[in-house]
């Protein structure tokens, strides 16, 4: 009976477009946080002058400081907008699913 249900889940068209979906925006996700995130480790490795100057001439902060900040932030909010997503639109297919399959 479980072979069944795996191939009925399987065949189901709101399956496959729940993986396409959820799977694109993983990686799209994904492709975004790697950008930042190496951004960041490229202009801490070869652009040190620009990443160890201040802010202002005045300024104890160097860019470095804002640059990692903006990191740290980008990642929470991506993780946020991929949780409401996950919560909203995929729960709502997963649903739909599981009523499709009984």
């Amino acid at each position: 009976m479980r072979d069944d249900l795996v191939a009925q889940i399987s065949a189901s068209p709101t399956y496959q477009k729940l993986v396409k979906t959820r799977s694109s925006y993983g990686w799209v996700l994904t492709a975004l946080m790697m950008i930042v995130y190496y951004g960041f480790i490229l202009l801490v490795a070869y652009a040190k002058p620009f990443m160890g100057s201040r802010i202002s001439p005045d300024s104890v902060i160097t860019w470095a400081v804002p640059i990692g900040l903006f990191v740290l932030v980008f990642t929470i909010v991506i993780t946020g907008i991929y949780v409401r997503r996950a919560n909203g639109e995929f729960d709502d297919m997963t649903e739909k699913l599981r009523k499709e399959v009984q």
